[in-house]
């Protein structure tokens, strides 16, 4: 079945990056982007996608703060945080607020991982 995932980012730039790395891995799969976490939110609220990958830093609410947002709501979505900061300290209270930390330059192979360790654990693809 078809996955939807949605990416977050406010640089258009790496955000067509990340839709490179995911549409080499899933070419069928449908992205959906976002450039702030408002954004973001809108769109989980209307489109509930299956994975999001969001950036760490971002004008406004950050990808922490949207992550913890988002954990609070309830939502299950696995979540990747994605980022060139990683200081052991970003990359825990990642993981602290229920979401997978994937560092700068986003490769195929960690991408892979984070879907397939995702899908998994939700019981396979949807």
């Amino acid at each position: 079945m078809v996955q939807k995932v949605l990416i977050v980012d406010d640089s258009k730039l790496a955000r067509m990056a990340v839709r490179r790395v995911l549409t080499g891995l899933h070419p069928s799969w449908v992205s959906k982007e976002a450039a702030s976490a408002d954004e973001a939110l809108a769109s989980i609220r209307e489109d509930s996608p299956d994975f999001v990958l969001l950036d760490y830093n971002m004008p406004g609410k950050d990808g922490l703060a949207l992550v913890i947002e988002l954990r609070g709501l309830g939502a299950e979505i696995p979540v990747a945080v994605i980022s060139a900061n990683h200081q052991l300290e970003v990359v825990h209270r990642v993981q602290a607020a229920g979401a997978t930390f994937i560092p700068k330059p986003l490769t195929e192979h960690a991408l892979g991982d984070f879907l397939g360790g995702a899908s998994a654990s939700r019981g396979g693809t949807r």
